[in-house]
């Protein structure tokens, strides 16, 4: 089965499979890149990477829309459910999985901060691997490099989402040696863009991806799809 992947803008993804349609750390509203409104989003999964606002500020609003199961570390879970009135959630954490209808969901570690709009412990955050229609995807969220990220490379990895914009996370130098490291099929840069003070050349990212790696580098404008079959 095919799987499509759109690039919302900044780090707001959107994947498809067959009837299964999951959204990754939707931020939409306040985004200057979003290639989408928030209410013209279906999703029966929303993946939360972490608690700062340009990860989760639209997550609320389109799950008590579309009655969506808000997967996240229990503290961001707990938040939601609490102070957001999202009905249905799935609490986890770091090290953990879990079986969904659209496939097996593990999170992993990422070297970040999280703390929820409000001030509220984020707990720690993470990024997701992702077992879908048969497609292995590996959502970093945000972070800096850290040497197990390599732990990831097998089973192989057939898509990377990793990000490049530097400041706040890994940077083009940064997160090339990450894909080196993680050996993906294809990778799709995130988190740049969106302001100034992480303003990348995804081009000559690729370019770089393209000399030093295995990998397939794939640079999406917000809005547009990449199809992995």
């Amino acid at each position: 089965m095919a799987l499509a992947i759109t690039w919302l803008g900044h780090s707001a993804w959107w994947v498809q499979a067959g009837k299964h349609r999951l959204l990754i750390d939707p931020f939409l509203t306040d985004n200057p890149q979003a290639a989408r409104q928030a209410e013209e989003l279906e999703a029966e999964v929303i993946l939360v990477s972490h608690g700062h606002f340009d990860h989760v500020q639209d997550v609320a609003s389109i799950a008590n829309r579309c009655g969506a199961n808000v997967v996240a570390n229990f503290e961001i879970a707990t938040w939601f459910s609490q102070t957001q009135g999202v009905k249905h959630t799935t609490p986890m954490n770091i090290g953990g999985a879990v079986q969904l209808p659209c496939g097996r969901i593990f999170m992993t570690p990422a070297l970040h901060s999280s703390q929820l709009p409000d001030g509220s412990y984020g707990g720690n955050p993470g990024g997701f691997l992702c077992d879908i229609a048969g497609v292995r995807l590996f959502y970093t969220g945000d972070t800096g490099l850290f040497s197990d990220l390599g732990l990831w490379a097998k089973p192989a990895i057939d898509i990377l989402i990793v990000p490049i914009g530097d400041l706040y996370t890994m940077g083009i130098e940064e997160s090339i040696r990450a894909i080196e490291w993680i050996q993906p099929k294809v990778v799709l840069p995130t988190h740049y863009n969106t302001w100034p003070p992480i303003a990348q050349d995804a081009q000559r990212w690729a370019k770089e991806v393209g000399a030093r790696t295995s990998a397939k580098a794939v640079v999406l404008q917000p809005g547009e799809e990449y199809r992995y079959s």
